[in-house]
């Protein structure tokens, strides 16, 4: 009778625990549905052009600002990933014979972090050559830019590389404080970060506050060498005029499979200091290694032109 009565109680035992079963698999199922409801729609495209708004404009010196483009998404993010760019258009370029204007793209790395909802913020210098900068700063706060994103240059893998080095000329520091953000922001991530910064005067610094604070953040694991053209007075402390070998000797980690050095900037810095980069239509374009870094003994897997 006890061995009936266990074999009886079985199907009840099989009909609760298929209660059990199915009520956790609609609780994961209902958690799975809310966790994708609650991911961050994507602002941008990476293949298709998508227009911003421009927002805000917040002027750093006489020829660089922050331009703001929102979102028509409050709640989206750029969708960006580290490290990764994103491609701007205008009708800009030179006339056709229709009359219309043919489109100028460029590449730029937003400096608001992937996360931040709303809106996007770059920070763009101004050059007497710079079509699509020039542009930029002619807009006012209302007109659109037509976006395309995100471009992945480079995927940062924590803890990839021991030492990282960074070479960085006015708002070339964009990208290197994506990879900088993306290190310091996870407390796993023991990569050391050496960075030469360079402007044509101390005013120029894009961004020094902030750098600043990120530095004494992180002491151990963040350095910043500060190097400009024209110093203001007698009290500055970092380099002075063009960066140099032994300035690179000092700053950067050594040519090693352990090590990685990363270079953005204007043209004549690429070509001093790793060799052009290549096109300014193809935002992954490298050219050959050449310039300081060349004659240091680095090979090209070990720098990457931003």
């Amino acid at each position: 009778k006890k061995k009936c009565k266990e074999e009886k109680m079985l199907p009840r035992m099989t009909r609760s625990t298929f209660r059990v079963g199915l009520a956790a698999s609609a609780s994961a199922a209902a958690y799975r549905m809310s966790s994708c409801d609650a991911m961050p729609k994507a602002g941008l495209q990476p293949d298709k052009w998508t227009a911003l708004t421009l927002s805000k404009i917040t002027k750093l010196s006489l020829n660089t600002a922050i331009y703001r483009f929102a979102f028509d998404d409050s709640s989206a993010t750029s969708g960006m990933t580290v490290a990764s760019c994103l491609l701007t258009k205008a009708a800009i370029g030179s006339e056709k014979p229709d009359g219309s204007r043919a489109n100028v793209i460029r590449p730029y790395t937003p400096i608001s972090r992937p996360a931040v909802a709303g809106h996007l913020d770059l920070a763009v210098k101004t050059y007497p050559d710079g079509k699509m900068s020039a542009h930029i700063a002619a807009l006012k706060v209302g007109d659109k830019l037509d976006f395309k994103g995100p471009i992945v240059k480079l995927p940062y893998a924590r803890n990839g590389h021991k030492h990282i080095g960074m070479v960085a000329g006015g708002t070339g520091i964009a990208p290197m404080l994506q990879v900088i953000d993306e290190i310091l922001a996870e407390p796993l991530d023991k990569t050391k970060v050496s960075l030469v910064f360079a402007n044509q005067a101390e005013a120029d610094i894009l961004m020094k506050r902030d750098i600043d604070a990120r530095v004494a953040d992180h002491p151990d694991q963040l350095r910043v060498y500060y190097v400009v053209d024209r110093p203001a007075d007698t009290k500055w402390t970092g380099g002075v005029g063009y960066i140099t070998e032994p300035m690179l000797k000092e700053h950067m980690p050594a040519p090693s499979n352990e090590s990685m050095v990363y270079v953005c900037g204007p043209p004549p810095m690429y070509k001093a200091i790793c060799g052009a980069k290549g096109t300014k239509e193809d935002p992954k374009a490298q050219g050959d290694l050449g310039g300081l870094l060349g004659r240091m003994g680095y090979d090209a897997s070990q720098v990457f032109k931003f």
